[in-house]
């Protein structure tokens, strides 16, 4: 049993690059024991089992966008959830396309539901547990959840450019976890972002993504260099635009943890991250550009 809250890093890899050193993006905030799971990537499930919290009590999931590295596991997660017994809702909140998303999952199920459902007579049908719900993406704090250990407001950032987000109706937030003791902020995947420097300030700690532009060009050139089995083979430098479009460099990450005036910056879905190892001093040195406080280069499992 432990008290107060306590941020626990499962899947720290810039994605969508696996590897066996850093998982998918995927978060946990764990108040007065119960578990919080903020995004859901690659490997966020075995990253539960590594660090010892039982994916059955996890209540509510949070997703900051619908990208395929911040939710690959959750249909997984939601139906081992049901196949192992839990009865209580899990509810996934998120920005427009979650309750599809859930839907996706429940669909995803539905051959092992049924089995189960005969061969196991089981009486809890999934849909009745499992549901999602869209949070509005806004330019002002927006309270999505309450309960009586956590009070959790959202935000939109800048993941998507304006010009994408004419053509789509997806859009990607971020979150901030006020509990008794501790302020926690999720940016998500974003650039540098006005709005979510107004949700962090003052926070107690701020995870926050970055790149190292410099590095991840490096590997980017050596992954998707057209042979058989590379990388991105289509629209190899419109995936490149993207990621430095869309994705908070070393200094942009730095300058939002200082104008929101954190206490702590935890660095996280971080590039190139073990796809290309560089000493965590070559990431922060962009953040010293504006930042000076406390910074730690997040890696999977640790507890801060």
């Amino acid at each position: 049993q432990t008290s107060g809250a306590n941020l626990i890093l499962l899947g720290t890899q810039g994605g969508p690059n696996d590897n066996l050193e850093r998982g998918g993006t995927a978060s946990l905030l764990v108040v007065d024991d119960v578990p919080y799971l903020i995004d859901c990537g690659f490997g966020a499930k075995r990253s539960l089992l590594n660090v010892g919290v039982n994916f059955l009590t996890i209540p509510a999931i949070f997703l900051t966008h619908l990208h395929d590295d911040h939710v690959a596991d959750l249909p997984g997660l939601l139906s081992h959830q049901w196949t192992q017994g839990r009865v209580d809702p899990t509810t996934v909140y998120g920005p427009y396309g979650t309750d599809t998303l859930i839907e996706a999952a429940l669909q995803f199920a539905q051959a092992n539901t049924e089995i189960r459902l005969i061969d196991e007579k089981r009486t809890v049908l999934p849909p009745d547990v499992f549901n999602g719900k869209v949070i509005p993406a806004t330019d002002t704090v927006y309270k999505a959840y309450e309960d009586d250990r956590v009070v959790v407001s959202t935000i939109e950032n800048t993941h998507f450019p304006e010009w994408a987000k004419a053509e789509m109706s997806y859009r990607a937030i971020s979150y901030r976890f006020d509990t008794a003791d501790r302020s926690v902020v999720f940016s998500g995947d974003t650039t540098y972002s006005e709005n979510l420097v107004t949700l962090a300030k003052g926070a107690d700690i701020f995870v926050c993504e970055t790149i190292q532009l410099g590095k991840t060009r490096e590997w980017f050139d050596m992954a998707s260099g057209g042979g058989e089995g590379d990388l991105y083979q289509d629209a190899r430098e419109g995936i490149w635009n993207h990621i430095i479009e869309t994705h908070a460099n070393t200094e942009d990450t730095g300058r939002m943890a200082a104008e929101a005036e954190v206490e702590l910056l935890v660095l996280n879905h971080i590039l190139p991250g073990s796809l290309l190892e560089i000493p965590d001093s070559d990431y922060i040195e962009g953040i010293r550009k504006h930042y000076q406080g406390e910074v730690i280069v997040g890696r999977d499992g640790m507890v801060i």
